[in-house]
């Protein structure tokens, strides 16, 4: 077996890391892309509801069937957006705040990789600015 050394361990572990972190965000904003979990996450986002009250509300906003609507909220429950614990007959559904606040940091570092860039380009466009001006004078 050949011994790559702690530098080369290292980097791998941290190569494999950030691929994860990157693959999870890339498959939370695949989930939240569909507009029907969407709404399941902000009607959960104001507190624990029943599955009949979300689904419900979701059935005569998209006018789609009970069992379309569970089978997004199994979606979302089986990628950790939501979790659900029985009550009697209910299932009470309860939104992960631990992935939203991974969603988070996720689109709060895109944030500043496009301010930056934006930054960037206000520099050049008032550069540019200043040499049209200097040069009509």
């Amino acid at each position: 077996m050949i011994n790559y050394g702690f530098a080369a361990t290292r980097a791998w572990v941290v190569a494999l890391i950030t691929y994860m972190l990157y693959d999870n965000a890339v498959h939370a904003f695949d989930i939240l892309s569909d507009p029907v979990r969407r709404r399941l996450v902000e009607l959960l986002a104001s507190g624990d509801r029943a599955a009949g009250d979300v689904s419900r509300t979701v059935e005569a906003e998209f006018d789609i069937s009970q069992p379309a609507v569970a089978r997004h909220l199994r979606v979302l429950r089986e990628a950790g957006f939501v979790s659900a614990r029985p009550d009697g007959p209910r299932r009470i559904y309860r939104l992960e705040p631990l992935v939203i606040d991974q969603l988070q940091n996720q689109v709060d570092r895109y944030r500043s990789l496009w301010n930056q860039r934006l930054d960037a380009l206000e520099t050049e466009i008032a550069r540019g600015k200043r040499a049209e001006q200097e040069n009509a004078s």
